[in-house]
């Protein structure tokens, strides 16, 4: 990771971590960077969320773009796999995502998206940063400055993309969609419309302010209690930028992206499509999906928690389904990343060609109760390398077998030792993970309050 660039972007407070100068410089770069650089015009889409700043760096990085002489082509609001599908096909050389996903409105982010609609690449990124650092000087255009382009049509198109991938119609399936004020808003309707539900909308009111606020797949309580009140069949939440999707069963339970993973997994054996018989997860899937996997014959790969190194293991190996709990599942056929309205019509999918309520297609995942605490430590990788804390975690190892596991990891972001069991019980649970953490503080790792 960069200086100013996570794992999903550069994220931060709207101007206070993440400012409009900010914007306005990786516009400038990135102008300049697939245009005069290359002795051509550069040519870059921008999308955007409903959060109130999002208006402010469009308009920012749309400066920047066409001050280096590139032109910018602006989707309005819309969704991130909708910027990540128009940029691989109507040949942009890159696009950008205003969006902090999940967070609250008064946080927004930038991500970058190279042209094949994939997570930009690591170097560009740098690059990127140098330039916000005045490491690296861009020439201004001056007599072939660049101009802004409306481009609803590509948004109109994905949602058109959408609709041809489903293979039934929703006739007569009362569906309840959480949009949550935010990117969905302009979209997720429609499509569901167009194949003939009878769709239920919530939280598709976005007034700049409420994008996420007690609504969408980080607060499912809301559409757990509507789907049961209003007798639907099924229902789905999306975030802010529409990347992630969890779903609700006609009884009222939450149907996570781990139980999305066995449903979609499953189905893909059955038919034969699973290819390497594998599907992706991060280290933090929880233990009920594997053994769910082992019961029926899938192999699965672990990666580091973040879609990004999700999709790195299928591009390298093939893989065709992956993703993570959360909700942030990849269909690598349809798309390069993440995508909650395209989860949610395979979910769709799956309920019609098997027949069966999402209730039944969920049971076999039987979750296991799962404690994790956060130890704040002087040094990550002392204590995570101590000779005495390694041992305790593997006779935790040892003592859980085949019930269970420990998972002993840093923070990306902060000083901070992640400690999780997941086990038969949560008594069991919280015992192993006191026992490392009692290590960790003996061996003086710990930052005592």
């Amino acid at each position: 990771m960069g200086k100013y660039f996570g794992t999903d972007g550069f994220r931060g407070e709207a101007n206070v971590g993440l400012t409009y100068e900010h914007a306005v410089k990786i516009g400038r770069f990135l102008g300049w960077y697939y245009g005069a650089r290359m002795g051509k015009r550069s040519k870059i889409v921008i999308g955007k969320d409903t959060r109130r700043s999002s208006y402010m760096f469009e308009y920012s990085l749309v400066a920047g773009i066409t001050a280096s002489g590139g032109d910018a082509y602006i989707m309005h609001v819309t969704t991130t796999p909708s910027v990540s599908y128009i940029t691989r096909t109507d040949d942009f050389d890159c696009g950008i995502m205003i969006t902090a996903s999940h967070n609250p409105y008064y946080d927004n982010g930038i991500k970058l998206i190279n042209n094949n609609g994939e997570k930009m690449d690591e170097e560009t990124i740098l690059k990127v940063e140098d330039y916000i650092d005045g490491k690296i000087e861009v020439p201004m255009a001056t007599r072939d400055i660049g101009r802004t382009v409306d481009y609803v049509a590509g948004r109109n198109r994905y949602i058109g993309y959408l609709i041809s991938l489903s293979r039934y119609s929703f006739n007569g399936i009362k569906v309840g969609l959480d949009v949550s004020n935010g990117s969905a808003w302009s979209i997720a309707k429609g499509v569901f419309d167009a194949l003939g539900a009878k769709t239920y909308v919530i939280n598709n009111d976005p007034d700049g302010y409420n994008i996420n606020t007690n609504c969408g797949s980080t607060h499912i309580e809301h559409l757990q209690r509507y789907v049961v009140d209003n007798h639907l069949d099924v229902g789905f939440a999306y975030d802010g930028d529409a990347d992630r999707c969890l779903c609700v069963d006609e009884k009222g339970n939450v149907v996570t992206g781990d139980h999305i993973l066995y449903i979609y997994g499953l189905y893909m054996k059955e038919r034969g499509k699973l290819f390497n018989n594998t599907v992706v997860t991060t280290v933090m899937s929880n233990f009920g999906l594997y053994k769910a996997f082992d019961k029926v014959g899938i192999d699965y790969a672990k990666t580091k928690v973040g879609d990004k190194y999700v999709y790195e293991n299928m591009k390298e190996f093939g893989n065709r389904i992956g993703g993570e709990q959360s909700g942030h599942i990849i269909f690598s056929k349809y798309a390069t990343t993440g995508d909650g309205i395209l989860t949610s019509l395979k979910m769709m999918e799956v309920m019609l060609a098997k027949e069966k309520k999402m209730s039944e297609l969920a049971e076999p995942v039987a979750f296991y109760p799962q404690v994790l605490k956060n130890v704040r430590v002087k040094s990550k990788p002392d204590a995570q390398n101590d000779p005495d804390v390694q041992a305790a975690v593997k006779k935790v190892t040892e003592a859980l077998g085949d019930e269970g596991r420990i998972l002993v990891r840093e923070s990306g972001t902060e000083p901070v030792i992640r400690v999780m069991v997941e086990a038969g019980s949560n008594e069991v649970c919280e015992k192993y993970v006191d026992s490392v953490i009692d290590v960790i503080r003996q061996k003086g790792h710990i930052v005592e309050a």
